[in-house]
């Protein structure tokens, strides 16, 4: 245990506000201002265009006690919750860092927006169960005055898990502990699952587990810009840039077993702007990396990692760029509107899309499958060969597929143990981490959002205790292990 001498939260940490600051949005009357000095000047020049003074618009504030590296679904579930949960309304000043507003190599353009409650792991399962709620009551937490209310197209088909005999009694472990926590799961044998969904082929299948509720897929593009429409009308600032360094100051410190360690503080973020070589300095009292695929550089820049091999300071963030395709097919003689999302015991996923007859699916690839993450380039051969022959077993209407169009996108892949990492770095103590979900990130955004921003403001997990989630497991090599992943 290191002996505390920094606080966690924003009590004496947050900034004091400047006035006049002309690159914030904190200063409320500049804009004001600078439509005055234009009038002016056109008074005295008519006819002319008064464009003399640079627009700063764009430019990210000087001072913000929240600064958060990621503009995707984790991000801006921060951002939400710590708005939301602030005890004086515009008393917590938050800055969104996207470096691509087109999410064009982010994890939400691989998601196929699926919610599912079938997990090993109870926080997991529980991070879950709170998403279906929130998504179920959707324009309660995100509805915006005058704009239109939020359709998620939630299609609440649920998840049907296959086994086989070797992993049918973890299955059965895993729906023990799914029930347990309030999930609404049940077993079904290979002669029941044929009467329900007489299309599929059980060979091989010893059990199957369905969830009844709360479960199934939404519009994941809807969900990224319900949040992002919605913490702007919250306050929150956003800008599109490249946090490229971070000043820090630190101190040296013993830990209860004599270890010396060095405890570091951000105090301020450096963004690159945009198509620029420019770059903005920006205090903050608070960073939070949700980077997805690259959060690990962004701790990197803060020093993680960067002590020697087999101490907490030589700790690296293990989460990397992994590279996974969504395929896209017509198949007319395919299974029906009730057919839920189907997990094969090969690996190989699929659900339908839509009204026309088309599925979309994949599989995740092995260690020795894994693809090379410096590109996007879709391996059509990788579907041929390792994905469409497990469909078409499973579902013999599949054996008349056509492909249609396919995809790639990142994944924040845990390397460790395949689970989120969630709350402060120990020794870089105003780093918070809401990265590594491994492909459930999407899902679990609003609880997980929720629980970074308590550990803020009130300094521990208070609806959902995520410290099996914490990052001191990279260091102690105790594994958080979820067993149920796609």
């Amino acid at each position: 245990m290191i002996r505390r001498v920094l606080p966690h939260g924003l009590g004496r940490g947050l900034l004091t506000r400047r006035p006049g600051t002309r690159r914030g949005g904190f200063s409320l009357d500049w804009d004001g201002k600078v439509s005055e000095i234009k009038k002016k000047i056109k008074s005295i020049l008519p006819g002319t265009s008064c464009d003399l003074l640079p627009d700063t618009s764009h430019l990210p504030p000087e001072h913000s006690d929240v600064v958060i590296v990621g503009g995707g679904v984790l991000g801006l579930s921060v951002a939400y919750w710590l708005k939301k949960l602030e005890s004086r309304r515009g008393g917590i000043r938050v800055l969104v860092v996207e470096r691509d507003h087109t999410y064009s190599q982010a994890s939400i353009g691989l998601s196929v927006g699926g919610i599912c409650q079938q997990f090993s792991l109870p926080e997991n399962i529980q991070l879950s169960l709170f998403s279906a709620s929130f998504l179920r009551n959707i324009n309660e937490y995100l509805a915006v005055t005058n704009a239109p209310p939020l359709d998620l197209q939630f299609n609440p088909s649920g998840y049907l898990l296959l086994a086989s005999e070797k992993d049918a009694a973890a299955m059965e472990s895993n729906v023990k502990v799914q029930k347990q926590e309030g999930a609404k799961v049940c077993l079904m044998s290979p002669d029941q699952l044929r009467n329900k969904f007489p299309w599929i082929n059980t060979e091989g299948v010893a059990l199957a587990s369905y969830g009844m509720e709360n479960e199934g897929w939404f519009d994941p593009w809807c969900l990224l810009q319900g949040l992002r429409q919605k913490v702007e009308s919250m306050g929150v600032f956003f800008c599109q840039g490249e946090v490229t360094r971070f000043v820090s100051s630190s101190q040296r410190m013993l830990t209860t077993d004599d270890e010396m360690v060095i405890l570091k503080r951000i105090h301020e973020v450096h963004v690159k702007m945009d198509h620029s070589l420019e770059y903005q300095p920006v205090e903050c009292a608070i960073v939070i990396n949700a980077a997805g695929a690259w959060s690990a550089q962004i701790a990197a820049l803060a020093g993680i990692g960067k002590g020697p091999p087999g101490t907490l300071q030589g700790t690296k963030l293990p989460v990397e760029p992994r590279k996974r395709y969504v395929y896209v097919w017509h198949c007319p003689q395919g299974p029906g509107l009730e057919t839920p999302l189907v997990a094969d015991t090969s690996g190989a996923y699929f659900r339908r899309e839509g009204l026309g007859s088309n599925y979309l699916g994949g599989r995740s690839p092995t260690e020795e499958e894994e693809p090379d993450p410096t590109n996007l380039e879709v391996d059509h051969d990788f579907f041929q060969e390792k994905v469409w022959p497990h469909l078409a077993l499973r579902v013999p209407a599949f054996e008349t597929l056509k492909v249609q169009t396919a995809w790639a996108a990142y994944d924040d892949y845990n390397t460790f143990d395949q689970n989120g990492v969630v709350g402060p770095h120990p020794l870089v103590v105003n780093m918070y981490f809401a990265t590594g979900f491994s492909g459930h990130g999407l899902q679990q955004a609003p609880g997980v959002g929720r629980a970074v921003a308590e550990m803020i403001l009130q300094g521990s997990f208070q609806t959902i205790d995520l410290s099996s989630f914490l990052f001191n497991r990279f260091y102690s090599g105790e594994k958080t292990q979820e067993n149920n992943t796609m």
